[in-house]
């Protein structure tokens, strides 16, 4: 190897949480380097799940890593050619692939929504998938199926 593996950039915990999974999220949220925006939408969205909860025990921050949990995907499908042919094959994905899949997803299905305003858009798609629904588990759930369709395939594994 000529090049040598990139060092993961320690990430600042968030002022108001504490918690580097939440600068991660809104590291990926952050359009043209407005960190500050990004924060205060993260921040208006978890003020919106906190009033819209229905679940009295868990917090709002609880709330938004439950939703990020049930969009995780466990496995996708890779394409790999064998002998002219395309499969469609089945891998397990590593632990920090999984965070950050789930996070664009979320971040992109809040994009889509027709809420107004990104932060009640965010607090919508993570009170809904916090309770296993909405386009983002959606995704997941379909991503999962097309591993399981293609299940035939996986001893063609790297």
């Amino acid at each position: 190897m000529r090049k040598k593996q990139a060092k993961k950039r320690p990430l600042l915990p968030d002022p108001r949480f504490n918690d580097q999974l939440v600068t991660r999220f809104v590291n990926m949220m952050m359009w043209d380097g407005k960190k500050s925006v990004a924060f205060s939408v993260f921040y208006d969205a978890i003020d919106i799940v906190e009033e819209k909860k229905t679940d009295e025990e868990k917090t709002a921050l609880e709330l938004w890593k439950d939703a990020l949990s049930n969009v995780m995907p466990h496995v996708e499908v890779r394409s790999r050619r064998v002998g002219g042919a395309t499969f469609q094959i089945p891998m397990q994905i590593r632990p920090d692939r999984k965070i950050s899949t789930a996070m664009k997803w979320l971040i992109s299905y809040s994009r889509k929504r027709n809420e107004k305003g990104m932060a009640a858009k965010l607090a919508a798609e993570v009170l809904a998938a916090s309770k296993e629904e909405g386009a983002a588990v959606k995704k997941r759930v379909d991503t999962h199926k097309m591993a399981e369709a293609n299940k035939a395939f996986s001893h063609f594994r790297f």
